[in-house]
């Protein structure tokens, strides 16, 4: 499919350097991965263990490997945290802990996002803007995991008002939590944005955006 080649060509082009495209690989085949890597993308964002292990067999270390979509406490096994160099979407404490335990056997520290549900949408997971604060306290006192920043979705709609203010907070907080220098915590990425939100993300202070149907084509 030449037109990925093209899409990641021209979306590394337009967002500024400071900026990592995650390629949002959910139910993506293996082969559609390699071709994004070998266009220049440097990091995989994957939803779905069992297609991150067929895309590694395909990509290798060729890329970084984050985990973008939810995860399930009971998903949270050695074998799993090994297939990744970060994970994106932490939105409990306690699913926090479940990483530090299962971290603790495999001898790693885990970097992750707090994933913020900036919309306060009932129905999405994530941790409430006002009690982000306190959840990372929380879990800078866990010795296998690391906090690096934030990760937030923000709800999806018709028009930029609807997501351009959630965007906003969120940087807010990610500045807050930043002035803190509360030890063990680097904040370093602020995951905001995807193929439909990702330039009003930009302009609203993300470093980080996760696009998928952007760069692989409308499926």
């Amino acid at each position: 499919m030449p037109e990925i080649g093209e899409n990641v060509r021209r979306i590394l082009s337009e967002v500024p350097d400071y900026v990592e495209v995650v390629a949002a690989a959910k139910a993506r085949t293996a082969d559609e991965v390699l071709q994004v890597v070998e266009a220049g993308i440097r990091v995989i964002g994957e939803n779905y263990i069992r297609d991150t292990r067929v895309a590694q067999s395909l990509v290798g270390q060729r890329a970084q490997w984050h985990f973008i979509g939810r995860l399930r406490e009971h998903d949270v096994r050695l074998a799993t945290l090994d297939l990744f160099d970060l994970i994106q979407s932490v939105s409990s404490i306690s699913l926090a802990q479940r990483i530090d335990e299962k971290c603790s056997a495999l001898g790693r520290r885990m970097p992750v996002l707090i994933e913020v549900n900036s919309g306060r949408e009932p129905q999405k997971t994530g941790v409430l803007p006002e009690a982000a604060e306190d959840m990372v306290r929380q879990i800078a006192s866990l010795d296998n995991v690391q906090v690096l920043g934030l990760m937030t979705m923000g709800p999806l709609g018709p028009s930029q008002d609807l997501y351009r203010p959630c965007f906003e907070e969120t940087r807010q907080l990610f500045i807050h939590i930043e002035t803190l220098a509360i030890p063990r915590v680097a904040m370093r990425h602020l995951s905001m944005g995807t193929s439909d939100t990702y330039r009003v993300a930009i302009e609203e202070g993300a470093n980080m955006v996760r696009i998928g149907s952007g760069l692989f084509g409308v499926r």
